[in-house]
């Protein structure tokens, strides 16, 4: 029925909060729904023709009566709101035991380690947004060559360094250090590595960003799609996010446009088994930076591409669009939000939409592609792909 799927993650793109976002501290976000009333209405016709604004509340994107698409509202059944978790999710593992977090910077006996392995002191550790903390060190950084260690809500170890004062090979080299030094109790989720350029007060984070992350605890669907000899592509960060694990072939970009056109281009090209995409930008420049207007202008880009990526497609394609958590840019906060996510689903060969409802998890992505490619391995998740078969 189908040759090839490809899933486009709009990283933080949520849907409104989920009935445990208290627990969170993430009462009333809702990404999407508030961007599109904080902005005055939202530009989305492609993305609403597949059944956007049927999911839920968008300024701008109203329901329509014969979406082109599959939707649905999907639930995150892990405990978490992390990139790493939510991903692989989708890719069939549902998390019990979120990573650790650090609100207060790291342990004394986590800093000493990692100061006496790397041969550096260090500044910073503590809770702070990536720009800000470049205001605050930036130029004490350059002066002392000390790298910045900071983390956020979420369970990140994140290093930034000047890339003229710490060369980037050598930035990676001390997070690999701080990668084997984070383990056990203090396993976090990703150790990042943060470079930046330019001059007090003009600083900014380069494209040069690398995710040093663990590797999935059990094999997921892009394993079972390798092993099975299918192509596994990941463009943008997707290698990073499973430690490489089930992603032999994978793109770099330079933001969500390139991404975009990266995949569409992979599109073009023969290939049988899953392209994987993730779009950092939503997350990385806007949400954290709470920038409506930037993370607005991001969505809209995004909508008005996708007719490339559809009309590439072919009739045995298969497209899943949707998020990995939110990341409200409304909020008082600029870290990720507990929130449910978007799916749309799209194909050539469709003869009209339908509502999906709400998925309980992520994860039913991973079982309908699962289905689709006859693997029979993953557990979590239930297949959507009979909805899917009544609509071709």
């Amino acid at each position: 029925m189908f040759n090839r799927a490809i899933i486009i993650v709009m990283d933080s793109v949520g849907i409104g909060e989920m009935p445990d976002a208290d627990k969170y501290g993430d009462r009333g976000s809702d990404t999407l729904g508030n961007i599109s009333r904080k902005r005055g209405g939202l530009k989305m016709p492609v993305m609403g023709e597949l059944g956007l604004g049927n999911i839920h509340k968008i300024e701008g994107v109203p329901p329509v009566e014969n979406p082109t698409g599959l939707y649905a509202r999907m639930e995150e059944a892990s405990n978490g709101k992390d990139t790493t978790i939510g991903h692989w999710e989708m890719a069939g593992i549902i998390t019990e035991k979120p990573f650790p977090t650090y609100p207060n910077g790291f342990p004394p006996e986590i800093m000493e380690a990692f100061e006496k392995a790397i041969g550096r002191k260090t500044l910073g550790n503590k809770t702070a947004s990536g720009t800000v903390i470049l205001d605050e060190l930036g130029e004490e950084h350059m002066k002392t060559g000390s790298p910045i260690v900071y983390t956020s809500a979420d369970s990140v170890f994140q290093v930034a360094c000047h890339e003229e004062v710490i060369p980037v090979p050598e930035l990676y080299r001390i997070c690999e250090i701080a990668r084997g030094i984070l383990v056990g109790e203090h396993q976090v989720s990703r150790i990042i590595a943060r470079p930046f350029l330019g001059t007090p007060g003009n600083f900014k984070r380069t494209t040069n960003r690398h995710d040093f992350s663990v590797s999935p605890p059990e094999k997921t669907l892009l394993n079972y799609m390798e092993d099975a000899g299918l192509d596994v592509i990941g463009v943008g960060k997707i290698k990073d996010i499973f430690n490489g694990s089930g992603v032999p072939q994978s793109h770099k970009m330079q933001g969500n446009m390139d991404g975009l056109k990266i995949t569409h281009r992979l599109i073009t090209e023969e290939s049988r088994g899953l392209i994987f995409t993730n779009l950092v930008d939503f997350d990385m420049l806007f949400g954290h930076r709470n920038d409506v207007n930037g993370y607005a202008r991001a969505l809209e880009e995004m909508d008005t591409f996708l007719p490339e990526i559809m009309n590439a497609m072919k009739k045995d394609d298969i497209l899943f669009i949707t998020a990995d958590h939110g990341c409200d840019p409304t909020t008082a906060s600029t870290d990720h939000s507990r929130e449910y996510v978007p799916l749309l689903v799209y194909s050539p060969c469709f003869k009209k939409g339908a509502d999906l409802g709400l998925r309980r998890t992520f994860a039913d992505i991973a079982g309908t592609i699962d289905e689709i490619f006859s693997l029979k391995k993953i557990k979590n998740g239930t297949s959507f792909l009979a909805q899917i078969k009544e609509i071709i």
